[in-house]
């Protein structure tokens, strides 16, 4: 599958790290433009490349990546979306590393106000529970999987998702819907940034 990102910092990066070494191609994007990706591009290998927004956001499957201050711009700028599965993995702070103000996103989930401005998009929530640390490393450890959540109003989306994250190998769990499963993952939520793991039959 080709898969674009919306966003290439260190998030996506990891991503698109996991991503390549199930055998997917990768196209990443950011607001700098594609001289800018050069050197990531080079240093994620074979399989990815640097791409525009659109031609990210044209892919089958999009990670949107970008800081919360960002999205309504950045969401603005992409039009025509036509039932590409986008998975929103961002949480509603305001600010850059080392200076972060939670976001008031009042009772909806980052993932409810990002499918209002991403209309014919199918939105899933996934991976709020994952720091980039964790999200770089092995997703099986001493035979435990490390687990990832997900949620969308979109069901066929979702298990889209579900099937892309448990071939990357991770224990993935549904929690519902976008409201109430985004709620529980993103930033402030119970789940998120937990690195928890599944324990069953030993994996290889």
């Amino acid at each position: 599958m080709e898969i674009g990102t919306i966003g290439a910092g260190p998030f996506a990066q990891a991503f698109a790290k996991q991503a390549l070494k199930a055998g997917h191609r990768v196209k990443l994007s950011n607001r700098r433009g594609l001289e800018s990706l050069r050197e990531i591009v080079d240093q994620l290998g074979p399989g990815a490349q640097a791409a525009t927004k659109e031609e990210a956001a044209a892919c089958e499957m999009v990670l949107l990546a970008v800081p919360w201050d960002n999205v309504p711009e950045t969401l603005a700028s992409l039009s025509g979306w036509d039932n590409q599965i986008l998975i929103d993995a961002i949480n509603p702070y305001h600010g850059g590393a080392g200076n972060f103000t939670p976001a008031d996103v009042g009772n909806l989930s980052t993932s409810q106000l990002v499918a209002a401005l991403a209309p014919g998009a199918r939105v899933v929530k996934a991976l709020n529970n994952l720091t980039v640390r964790n999200l770089e490393a092995d997703p099986i450890v001493n035979g435990a999987r490390r687990v990832a959540f997900v949620s969308a109003d979109d069901d066929g989306a979702k298990k889209q998702v579900e099937t892309l994250l448990g071939g990357f190998g991770y224990s993935v769990i549904d929690l519902g819907n976008l409201r109430d499963g985004g709620l529980i993952q993103q930033a402030g939520g119970p789940l998120a940034g937990r690195d928890l793991f599944e324990q069953g039959e030993r994996y290889k």
